[in-house]
């Protein structure tokens, strides 16, 4: 069984600034567990004006006891491929995420697509988000525990990454001074 994940909000900046964030996304005080980003293929489409790059993230996680035992390394460490679609055209942006690591036990798939919100499009970015995970570790039983989990781990995550997000945009926007190194910042209200 496939566990599938839904969700669209409003980011109060416009498209522009919405996806100058996504680019500078990290790091930010919500993502402490991304221990790196790397760009590793950039292609601009100049037929379409498509703009496609691929990105690697290097994560650490928490993984519960009862997940060790699926684990063949044992390590709390993940990979995960970014491709990321932008149309300046049509004010689109559309990110595509997958796990590398893992992935004998479960597959994430993400999709995010960015635009300006349709009643402001000017003051607002919508982002409609959309997540798959499938699991192939074992029995029926023991995947749909998995893919629950994974589901319901995502769902606790996605506000910690939306105010990451917002975090960046806002000081793109000028909003929110850069921090100090070694300042803690506070999330805003």
């Amino acid at each position: 069984m496939v566990r599938v994940f839904q969700q669209s909000f409003d980011y109060p900046y416009d498209w522009a600034t919405a996806t100058r964030a996504v680019w500078q996304k990290y790091p930010n005080p919500f993502a402490s567990h991304v221990i790196s980003s790397d760009l590793i293929d950039v292609h601009h489409d100049p037929a379409t004006g498509v703009l496609c790059t691929v990105r690697l993230f290097r994560k650490m996680g928490h993984v519960p006891r009862w997940g060790r035992l699926f684990m063949q390394s044992g390590s709390n460490e993940a990979y995960i491929l970014e491709h990321a679609y932008v149309d300046a055209r049509q004010q689109t942006m559309r990110t595509v995420t997958q796990n590398l690591s893992h992935t004998k036990i479960m597959v994430v798939e993400e999709t995010q697509v960015y635009t300006p919100a349709p009643d402001a499009p000017t003051a607002r970015t919508r982002v409609t988000n959309k997540a798959r995970f499938i699991s192939n570790a074992g029995w029926e039983s023991i995947k749909s525990r998995i893919e629950g989990f994974g589901l319901a781990r995502f769902h606790e995550n996605t506000q910690k990454s939306a105010q990451g997000l917002s975090y960046v945009m806002e000081r793109l926007a000028g909003t929110r001074a850069a921090p100090r190194l070694g300042a803690v910042v506070p999330p805003s209200p």
